[in-house]
Protein backbone atom coordinates (compact mmCIF):
# COMPACT_ATOMS: atom_id res chain seq x y z
CA UNK A 1 0.00 0.00 0.00
CA UNK A 2 1.53 3.43 -1.25
CA UNK A 3 -1.23 5.71 0.85
CA UNK A 4 -0.43 7.30 3.92
CA UNK A 5 -2.65 6.37 6.60
CA UNK A 6 -4.70 9.93 6.89
CA UNK A 7 -5.59 10.20 2.64
CA UNK A 8 -8.20 7.43 2.72
CA UNK A 9 -11.14 9.74 2.89
CA UNK A 10 -10.33 11.50 -0.84
CA UNK A 11 -12.04 10.32 -3.87
CA UNK A 12 -10.88 9.46 -7.24
CA UNK A 13 -12.48 12.40 -9.22
CA UNK A 14 -11.68 14.77 -6.58
CA UNK A 15 -7.77 13.88 -6.81
CA UNK A 16 -8.05 14.08 -10.98
CA UNK A 17 -9.56 17.38 -10.98
CA UNK A 18 -7.17 18.92 -8.05
CA UNK A 19 -4.33 17.39 -10.09
CA UNK A 20 -6.14 18.98 -13.28
CA UNK A 21 -5.83 22.46 -11.58
CA UNK A 22 -2.09 21.74 -10.39
CA UNK A 23 -1.46 21.10 -14.36
CA UNK A 24 -2.57 24.16 -15.44
CA UNK A 25 -1.34 26.33 -12.99
CA UNK A 26 2.30 24.70 -13.98
CA UNK A 27 1.10 25.09 -17.36
CA UNK A 28 1.85 21.56 -18.51
CA UNK A 29 2.09 20.90 -21.96
CA UNK A 30 -0.72 18.59 -23.21
CA UNK A 31 -2.12 18.88 -20.09
CA UNK A 32 -5.78 17.67 -20.99
CA UNK A 33 -3.77 14.26 -22.10
CA UNK A 34 -2.50 13.49 -18.05
CA UNK A 35 -6.10 14.14 -16.76
CA UNK A 36 -7.60 11.95 -19.38
CA UNK A 37 -5.20 8.83 -18.77
CA UNK A 38 -5.47 9.97 -15.15
CA UNK A 39 -9.12 9.57 -15.32
CA UNK A 40 -9.12 6.12 -17.74
CA UNK A 41 -6.61 4.40 -15.01
CA UNK A 42 -9.35 5.56 -12.41
CA UNK A 43 -12.23 3.96 -13.57
CA UNK A 44 -10.07 0.81 -14.12
CA UNK A 45 -9.23 0.65 -10.64
CA UNK A 46 -13.06 1.56 -9.53
CA UNK A 47 -13.62 -1.69 -11.19
CA UNK A 48 -11.90 -3.48 -8.15
CA UNK A 49 -13.11 -1.39 -5.84
CA UNK A 50 -9.74 0.93 -5.91
CA UNK A 51 -8.35 4.26 -6.01
CA UNK A 52 -5.15 5.45 -7.04
CA UNK A 53 -3.79 5.54 -2.95
CA UNK A 54 -4.92 2.16 -2.83
CA UNK A 55 -3.42 0.72 -6.27
CA UNK A 56 -0.49 -1.60 -6.01
CA UNK A 57 2.01 -3.53 -8.23
CA UNK A 58 -0.53 -6.31 -9.12
CA UNK A 59 -3.12 -3.43 -10.21
CA UNK A 60 -0.47 -1.68 -12.64
CA UNK A 61 0.35 -5.07 -14.34
CA UNK A 62 -3.33 -5.51 -14.92
CA UNK A 63 -3.74 -2.39 -16.13
CA UNK A 64 -1.23 -3.05 -18.58
CA UNK A 65 -2.41 -6.28 -19.91
CA UNK A 66 -6.13 -4.41 -20.57
CA UNK A 67 -3.94 -2.04 -22.76
CA UNK A 68 -2.02 -4.49 -24.66
CA UNK A 69 -5.18 -6.54 -25.09
CA UNK A 70 -6.44 -3.85 -26.67
CA UNK A 71 -3.90 -3.18 -29.28
CA UNK A 72 -2.39 -0.34 -27.72
CA UNK A 73 0.94 0.61 -29.52
CA UNK A 74 3.75 0.68 -27.03
CA UNK A 75 4.62 4.34 -27.65
CA UNK A 76 1.05 5.30 -26.47
CA UNK A 77 1.44 2.92 -23.47
CA UNK A 78 4.48 4.54 -22.86
CA UNK A 79 3.31 7.70 -22.43
CA UNK A 80 0.06 6.65 -20.58
CA UNK A 81 2.37 5.77 -17.95
CA UNK A 82 4.31 9.11 -18.06
CA UNK A 83 1.09 10.70 -17.07
CA UNK A 84 0.56 8.35 -14.47
CA UNK A 85 3.90 8.68 -13.24
CA UNK A 86 3.19 12.34 -13.05
CA UNK A 87 -0.31 11.97 -11.57
CA UNK A 88 1.69 10.23 -8.64
CA UNK A 89 3.91 13.05 -8.28
CA UNK A 90 1.60 15.48 -7.35
CA UNK A 91 -0.38 12.85 -4.93
CA UNK A 92 3.31 13.00 -3.10
CA UNK A 93 3.47 16.93 -3.07
CA UNK A 94 -0.02 16.63 -1.49
CA UNK A 95 1.09 14.30 0.84
CA UNK A 96 -1.20 11.70 0.03
CA UNK A 97 1.15 9.11 -1.12
CA UNK A 98 4.93 8.13 0.11
CA UNK A 99 6.33 7.41 -3.31
CA UNK A 100 5.71 7.29 -6.84
CA UNK A 101 4.60 3.32 -8.04
CA UNK A 102 5.32 3.94 -11.66
CA UNK A 103 8.56 4.46 -11.54
CA UNK A 104 10.26 1.18 -10.96
CA UNK A 105 7.13 -0.69 -13.10
CA UNK A 106 8.15 1.38 -15.77
CA UNK A 107 11.68 0.58 -15.25
CA UNK A 108 10.99 -3.36 -15.20
CA UNK A 109 7.84 -3.80 -17.42
CA UNK A 110 7.91 -1.16 -20.13
CA UNK A 111 11.59 -1.70 -21.20
CA UNK A 112 10.70 -5.19 -21.36
CA UNK A 113 7.73 -4.95 -23.25
CA UNK A 114 9.61 -2.16 -25.50
CA UNK A 115 12.18 -5.02 -26.84
CA UNK A 116 9.35 -7.33 -27.53
CA UNK A 117 7.40 -4.88 -29.67
CA UNK A 118 10.78 -2.86 -31.63
CA UNK A 119 10.30 -5.72 -34.32
CA UNK A 120 7.87 -3.33 -36.77
CA UNK A 121 10.18 -1.36 -39.52
CA UNK A 122 9.27 1.81 -40.01
CA UNK A 123 8.59 3.43 -43.46
CA UNK A 124 11.49 4.58 -45.33
CA UNK A 125 10.91 6.18 -48.49
CA UNK A 126 13.64 6.81 -50.89
CA UNK A 127 15.09 10.26 -52.33
CA UNK A 128 12.67 10.04 -55.15
CA UNK A 129 9.11 9.42 -53.30
CA UNK A 130 10.50 11.87 -50.99
CA UNK A 131 10.75 14.39 -54.04
CA UNK A 132 7.71 13.71 -55.37
CA UNK A 133 5.94 14.17 -52.28
CA UNK A 134 7.27 17.35 -51.28
CA UNK A 135 6.83 18.70 -54.86
CA UNK A 136 3.10 17.88 -55.09
CA UNK A 137 2.19 19.77 -52.20
CA UNK A 138 0.79 23.54 -53.52
CA UNK A 139 0.37 25.14 -50.11
CA UNK A 140 3.34 26.81 -48.57
CA UNK A 141 2.71 26.18 -45.34
CA UNK A 142 2.42 22.24 -45.77
CA UNK A 143 5.56 22.31 -47.97
CA UNK A 144 7.54 24.10 -45.78
CA UNK A 145 6.70 21.83 -42.88
CA UNK A 146 7.18 18.77 -44.64
CA UNK A 147 10.89 20.07 -45.80
CA UNK A 148 11.72 21.09 -42.67
CA UNK A 149 11.32 17.30 -41.17
CA UNK A 150 13.22 15.75 -43.71
CA UNK A 151 16.17 18.62 -44.05
CA UNK A 152 16.70 18.92 -40.08
CA UNK A 153 15.62 15.32 -38.92
CA UNK A 154 13.58 17.34 -35.93
CA UNK A 155 10.61 15.84 -33.80
CA UNK A 156 7.12 17.08 -34.79
CA UNK A 157 6.96 18.47 -31.28
CA UNK A 158 10.17 20.54 -31.54
CA UNK A 159 8.72 21.83 -34.85
CA UNK A 160 5.32 23.16 -33.50
CA UNK A 161 7.04 24.93 -31.01
CA UNK A 162 9.26 26.83 -33.28
CA UNK A 163 8.77 30.41 -33.66
CA UNK A 164 9.67 32.92 -36.46
CA UNK A 165 12.18 34.62 -34.39
CA UNK A 166 14.16 31.12 -34.19
CA UNK A 167 14.58 30.87 -37.53
CA UNK A 168 17.93 33.01 -39.25
CA UNK A 169 18.04 32.42 -42.96
CA UNK A 170 21.33 34.95 -43.73
CA UNK A 171 22.57 32.08 -41.50
CA UNK A 172 20.94 29.06 -42.63
CA UNK A 173 20.03 28.20 -39.36
CA UNK A 174 17.09 27.25 -36.98
CA UNK A 175 17.48 27.55 -33.34
CA UNK A 176 14.84 24.84 -31.05
CA UNK A 177 13.61 25.45 -27.73
CA UNK A 178 15.65 23.72 -24.96
CA UNK A 179 14.57 20.25 -24.42
CA UNK A 180 16.22 17.61 -22.14
CA UNK A 181 15.76 14.74 -24.80
CA UNK A 182 17.92 17.23 -27.30
CA UNK A 183 21.73 18.45 -26.98
CA UNK A 184 22.13 20.28 -30.09
CA UNK A 185 19.94 23.23 -30.64
CA UNK A 186 20.90 24.61 -34.19
CA UNK A 187 20.07 23.13 -37.09
CA UNK A 188 21.09 23.67 -40.48
CA UNK A 189 19.14 24.23 -43.57
CA UNK A 190 20.64 23.88 -47.23
CA UNK A 191 19.07 26.29 -49.98
CA UNK A 192 16.06 24.30 -50.35
CA UNK A 193 14.90 24.51 -47.07
CA UNK A 194 15.76 28.26 -46.90
CA UNK A 195 13.61 28.75 -50.07
CA UNK A 196 10.74 27.09 -49.06
CA UNK A 197 11.19 28.48 -45.60
CA UNK A 198 11.19 32.47 -47.44
CA UNK A 199 8.36 31.59 -49.47
CA UNK A 200 6.06 30.75 -46.13
CA UNK A 201 7.07 33.61 -44.40
CA UNK A 202 5.91 35.88 -47.29
CA UNK A 203 2.53 33.98 -47.62
CA UNK A 204 2.53 33.91 -43.92
CA UNK A 205 2.13 37.78 -43.44
CA UNK A 206 -1.71 37.27 -45.12
CA UNK A 207 -2.83 34.61 -42.91
CA UNK A 208 -4.97 34.44 -40.00
CA UNK A 209 -3.04 34.75 -36.75
CA UNK A 210 -0.03 36.51 -38.76
CA UNK A 211 0.63 38.49 -35.35
CA UNK A 212 1.24 35.58 -33.46
CA UNK A 213 5.00 34.22 -32.69
CA UNK A 214 4.27 30.82 -34.27
CA UNK A 215 6.15 29.83 -36.93
CA UNK A 216 3.22 27.47 -38.39
CA UNK A 217 0.26 28.50 -37.26
CA UNK A 218 -3.25 26.75 -38.23
CA UNK A 219 -5.68 27.47 -40.32
CA UNK A 220 -7.74 29.67 -38.00
CA UNK A 221 -4.77 31.26 -36.78
CA UNK A 222 -3.61 29.63 -34.02
CA UNK A 223 -0.02 27.80 -33.56
CA UNK A 224 -0.06 24.66 -35.26
CA UNK A 225 -0.54 21.13 -32.83
CA UNK A 226 1.41 17.86 -33.55
CA UNK A 227 -1.95 16.08 -34.48
CA UNK A 228 -2.39 18.68 -36.57
CA UNK A 229 0.93 18.41 -38.68
CA UNK A 230 0.02 14.55 -37.77
CA UNK A 231 -3.10 14.90 -39.84
CA UNK A 232 -1.77 16.73 -43.05
CA UNK A 233 1.48 14.95 -43.48
CA UNK A 234 -0.31 12.23 -43.71
CA UNK A 235 -3.41 13.39 -45.66
CA UNK A 236 -0.38 14.44 -48.65
CA UNK A 237 1.21 10.87 -48.15
CA UNK A 238 -1.89 9.17 -48.84
CA UNK A 239 -3.02 11.35 -51.86
CA UNK A 240 0.35 9.85 -53.81
CA UNK A 241 0.33 6.50 -52.63
CA UNK A 242 3.03 6.83 -49.91
CA UNK A 243 0.54 6.51 -46.92
CA UNK A 244 -2.24 3.53 -46.12
CA UNK A 245 -4.51 4.79 -43.32
CA UNK A 246 -6.16 1.35 -42.96
CA UNK A 247 -2.81 -0.67 -42.75
CA UNK A 248 -2.29 -2.36 -39.57
CA UNK A 249 1.45 -2.97 -40.11
CA UNK A 250 4.18 0.01 -39.05
CA UNK A 251 5.77 0.10 -42.74
CA UNK A 252 2.48 0.46 -45.06
CA UNK A 253 2.13 4.04 -42.85
CA UNK A 254 3.80 7.37 -43.83
CA UNK A 255 3.71 9.46 -40.36
CA UNK A 256 5.90 12.60 -39.34
CA UNK A 257 8.66 10.01 -37.68
CA UNK A 258 9.10 8.69 -40.95
CA UNK A 259 11.02 11.89 -42.14
CA UNK A 260 13.31 11.98 -39.14
CA UNK A 261 14.23 8.18 -40.08
CA UNK A 262 14.36 9.38 -43.72
CA UNK A 263 16.79 12.10 -42.65
CA UNK A 264 19.28 9.70 -40.63
CA UNK A 265 19.28 6.90 -43.31
CA UNK A 266 19.71 8.70 -46.11
CA UNK A 267 22.88 10.88 -44.88
CA UNK A 268 24.09 7.57 -43.70
CA UNK A 269 23.84 6.24 -47.39
CA UNK A 270 25.39 9.12 -48.69
CA UNK A 271 28.43 8.85 -46.72
CA UNK A 272 28.20 11.11 -43.66
CA UNK A 273 30.51 10.03 -40.71
CA UNK A 274 27.70 8.47 -37.97
CA UNK A 275 29.09 11.07 -35.10
CA UNK A 276 28.41 13.76 -37.67
CA UNK A 277 25.05 12.17 -37.64
CA UNK A 278 24.19 11.34 -34.15
CA UNK A 279 25.19 14.88 -33.08
CA UNK A 280 22.31 16.20 -35.86
CA UNK A 281 19.95 13.82 -34.36
CA UNK A 282 20.86 15.70 -31.06
CA UNK A 283 21.05 12.27 -29.40
CA UNK A 284 21.71 12.52 -25.41
CA UNK A 285 25.27 12.25 -24.90
CA UNK A 286 25.72 8.34 -23.40
CA UNK A 287 28.68 7.96 -22.20
CA UNK A 288 31.02 10.33 -19.72
CA UNK A 289 33.73 10.66 -22.81
CA UNK A 290 31.08 11.77 -25.22
CA UNK A 291 31.20 15.36 -22.98
CA UNK A 292 34.53 16.48 -23.72
CA UNK A 293 34.10 14.92 -27.47
CA UNK A 294 33.27 18.44 -29.36
CA UNK A 295 32.45 18.60 -33.00
CA UNK A 296 33.35 21.27 -34.63
CA UNK A 297 30.38 23.34 -35.76
CA UNK A 298 32.00 24.71 -39.34
CA UNK A 299 32.90 21.18 -40.11
CA UNK A 300 29.36 19.55 -39.07
CA UNK A 301 27.43 22.09 -41.16
CA UNK A 302 30.10 21.84 -44.40
CA UNK A 303 29.55 17.84 -44.01
CA UNK A 304 25.89 18.34 -43.45
CA UNK A 305 25.48 20.65 -46.84
CA UNK A 306 27.68 18.23 -48.85
CA UNK A 307 25.31 15.18 -47.88
CA UNK A 308 21.81 16.10 -47.45
CA UNK A 309 19.76 14.75 -50.15
CA UNK A 310 18.09 17.47 -53.02
CA UNK A 311 14.84 17.02 -53.45
CA UNK A 312 14.38 19.28 -56.44
CA UNK A 313 12.22 22.08 -55.36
Amino acid sequence: MIAKSCAHNNNANDLVQRFHKDCNLRNMVSAMDYIYRAKEFCLFLETRGKNPLTADREDLRDFLSRLKERGVKFKTIDRIYTCLSAFYEFLIIEELVEYNPILPFRKYYLRRYKSDSDSEIRKLIGVEDASRLVNSILDSRDKCILVLLFKTGMRVGELTSLDVTDVDLDKGEVTLKHKKKRTNRVLFLDNEAIAVLQRWLAARKNRIGAEDLALFISKIGTRITVKGIERLIEKHAERVGLHDPKAIRLEDRFTPHCCRHWFVTHLLRAGMSRDFVKELRGDTRGEAIDIYHHIDKKELRESYLAHIPQLGI
